[in-house]
């Protein structure tokens, strides 16, 4: 049995409020973003920590921080460096959202961060739920939230089937997010529910047994708390394959720089080339070892790596200039690297693979 319709709530408001509160008091976790109410800081932490865990993020948040301690050293800074500062984190269109969100509060706004939902979603990467976290834990301002953690809250909290991405679904959680943001405290309210949702609302086997929501949890109350929310649909995730040039010169290898504006924008590689159907893995890494005046590559090994929308799977040749033949000349986006430097790199997840492969192959040698 689904949930109650979302004008009207199977329990008081006040209700979850309090029980929030009061387990968030003995239980929130201490995270490096709540000794502050910078509202900076917590845009920052915000944007890293969509779509990435808590753990991985605060290295990153506190580099970031120790290297632009204000909005106007972000904004001044090159793209490319804030890109190498983010390699790692993933989902690179945020990095670039940064930056220009950054530069937009310093010409539109002085420095000063919008203390408007209208004004925090007029900014680069910022949506309706980074908007309303913000607004509640920099400015005590209540604003409803839905990130990955209070959705899967809320629809366990009510109940909720079918496809919780749905446009219903949409419209009830949002409904239900802003009836239950509590008026007084904001503040602790948005962060009591995020830290229920990641440390006892999990996605698999909820804690239901110590949750303090649980007498009021319908899911919990009918047994079908580990079910919800429902899986989404798995849409086919298309392949891609890849040939990589590993080109070897006096103990340093060949790097090149993605375009700033396209998919990984700014990250390093090694010279690549698509692999279309029908054409030859070899012979392509031949035409490009050709292009470099590079021996005839072989074939090292393959790697894989998921990206958002697409797999990838890069097969790496090695080569080494002839001797006698001078290294290609280098520029802003195409250098020479002692092979000990690519550690330090900011190569993108599939080169990063490919990179971990020579090492070990080297190791083995």
């Amino acid at each position: 049995m689904e949930g109650e319709d979302s004008g009207q709530l199977p329990f008081p408001a006040e209700s979850v409020v309090r029980l929030l509160l009061d387990w968030y008091a003995g239980s929130g976790r201490d995270l490096p973003w709540r000794h502050t109410r910078d509202p900076y800081a917590i845009w920052l932490s915000e944007v890293m920590l969509q779509q990435t865990g808590v753990e991985t993020v605060i290295p990153y948040y506190r580099r970031f921080l120790e290297r632009y301690p204000t909005v106007f050293e972000l904004a001044g800074a090159p793209l490319e460096e804030i890109i190498e500062l983010w390699a790692g984190l993933g989902y690179y269109r945020r990095a670039r959202n940064l930056h220009a969100a950054a530069q937009q509060v310093v010409r539109e706004h002085g420095g000063r961060f919008p203390a408007t939902l209208t004004g925090l979603q007029g900014l680069p990467g910022v949506g309706r739920s980074t908007a309303g976290a913000i607004l509640s834990i920099a400015f005590d301002i209540p604003a409803p939230i839905l990130d990955g953690n209070v959705r899967r809250v809320l629809c366990r909290l009510f109940a909720l089937q079918g496809d919780p991405r749905a446009r219903s679904a949409e419209k009830k959680l949002w409904s239900w997010a802003a009836a239950l943001t509590a008026q007084q405290r904001p503040h602790d309210y948005a962060q009591a529910i995020m830290d229920l949702g990641a440390t006892l609302c999990m996605p698999r086997h909820p804690a239901c047994g110590v949750c303090p929501l649980a007498d009021l949890c319908l899911a919990h109350r009918q047994g079908v708390a580990a079910l919800l929310p429902e899986a989404r649909p798995r849409k086919q995730i298309p392949l891609r394959h890849q040939v990589a040039l590993v080109l070897e010169h006096d103990g340093r290898v060949l790097v090149r720089r993605r375009g700033l504006d396209g998919m990984l924008g700014g990250l390093w590689e090694f010279p690549t080339r698509e692999l279309l159907e029908g054409q030859v893995a070899q012979e392509v890494a031949r035409e490009l070892a050709i292009e470099h005046a590079a021996a005839v590559p072989c074939l090292t090994g393959k790697v894989r790596h998921v990206y958002s929308h697409f797999r990838l799977e890069v097969q790496l040749f090695m080569t080494k200039l002839p001797a006698g033949r001078g290294p290609i000349a280098e520029s802003d986006d195409c250098k020479w690297v002692l092979y000990g430097d690519l550690a330090g790199l900011a190569l993108h997840g599939a080169h990063r693979k490919a990179f971990d492969l020579l090492t070990s192959t080297k190791e083995q040698e």
